[in-house]
């Protein structure tokens, strides 16, 4: 019998194989009769290594065709990219590519579809253009009202101030017997003290006419009844002055009670007048209060009187806040102008 040697794997050599098929078979009574040929052949062990290696090839082939192979290139993204940079090399222009989230998603039934924002129409424009023009308005008025209560007083005041100090130096240069003449009113006749109402002296000048008064000064009737003036021997020494803007002289008119002092100071004397009548409205037109005698206020008599007029209410020229006083005492002047007791 042939050597029962293998290779290295454990196989049979063809030699071995040829050899066994040849040893001759015992034909005894005891003999076995022979198998068909092929039935009792071992498996060619090479047969069995080629089908199984034929099944793991099959395996393998039907495994690369569900996940596409083993070493079958780059990702869809990558070979899509790799697709398109061909594409613009041979054309010039990118390739076409699959939206990969797909395409836009239908709206389902009974969904609501979000509304595009429309474009402003021609009411949105004519809406626009007048908050424009209301925003402009606004700003204008209030410019306006910071001219007329703030800007006028301040220039009225300076040239109040300038036409004050013209009195004083004028006064300071003449001669101080006999009161101030008709050459000594052109600037103005003196200053009005009223501790209740004001801090400041308040300038006198001849004329009630709104120039006049726009200038941050008090101004004593002309017309249409003539005031008296304080040195007069009997009359009413009428007098009116702004209570907003351009100086605002009679602002707090309001806060004047009966019996405070109202006091006229001119070159040579202060005059002392005591407030005993107020009429807090009363028309414009009513040209009564400034009479010599000033019935309204009470008197019947002749005497020596103040009458202060200003708009009323506040911010208007509607009505007329009129207060009255009349003469308690005069003080001279002395060489330093001190002032009597009721304003100190």
């Amino acid at each position: 019998m042939a050597d029962n040697s293998r290779d290295a794997e454990g196989r049979f050599t063809d030699s071995e194989r040829r050899a066994e098929r040849d040893v001759p078979v015992d034909v005894g009574v005891n003999a076995v009769p022979p198998d068909p040929p092929g039935a009792s052949d071992p498996p060619d062990a090479r047969d069995v290594e080629d089908a199984t290696e034929e099944k793991e090839r099959d395996a393998d082939s039907d495994e690369d065709d569900a996940t596409g192979g083993e070493g079958a290139g780059p990702p869809d993204a990558e070979q899509a990219e790799i697709q398109g940079s061909e594409d613009l090399a041979e054309t010039g222009a990118p390739a076409e590519t699959e939206d990969p989230e797909g395409p836009p998603a239908v709206p389902e039934a009974g969904s609501r579809t979000p509304r595009r924002p429309r474009s402003r129409g021609r009411i949105g424009t004519v809406i626009s253009v007048l908050g424009e023009l209301l925003i402009t308005a606004g700003v204008v008025l209030a410019l306006f009202v910071v001219y007329s209560l703030w800007w006028t007083n301040v220039v009225a005041n300076r040239a109040a101030d300038r036409q004050g100090e013209k009195v004083r130096d004028g006064w300071s240069r003449e001669d101080t017997r006999g009161e101030a003449g008709e050459r000594d009113m052109k600037n103005g006749v003196g200053f009005l003290h009223v501790p209740s109402m004001t801090e400041d002296d308040i300038l006198v000048t001849e004329g009630t006419n709104v120039d006049k008064l726009n200038d941050g000064v008090a101004g004593y009737y002309t017309k249409p009844v003539k005031s008296a003036l304080p040195w007069d021997q009997s009359g009413n020494f009428s007098v009116a002055a702004h209570r907003d803007g351009h100086g605002a002289k009679f602002h707090d008119i309001d806060k004047i009670t009966k019996g405070d002092p109202v006091v006229f100071e001119s070159k040579n004397t202060w005059y002392v007048y005591e407030v005993y009548g107020i009429l807090p409205e009363t028309s414009r037109y009513n040209v009564d209060v400034l009479d010599p005698i000033p019935e309204e206020s009470g008197k019947d008599e002749a005497g020596r009187y103040i009458t202060l007029t200003t708009c009323t209410p506040v911010y208007t020229s509607e009505y007329r806040y009129v207060v009255w006083g009349e003469l308690v005492r005069t003080v001279p002047v002395d060489g330093d102008r001190t002032p009597p007791k009721e304003i100190r």
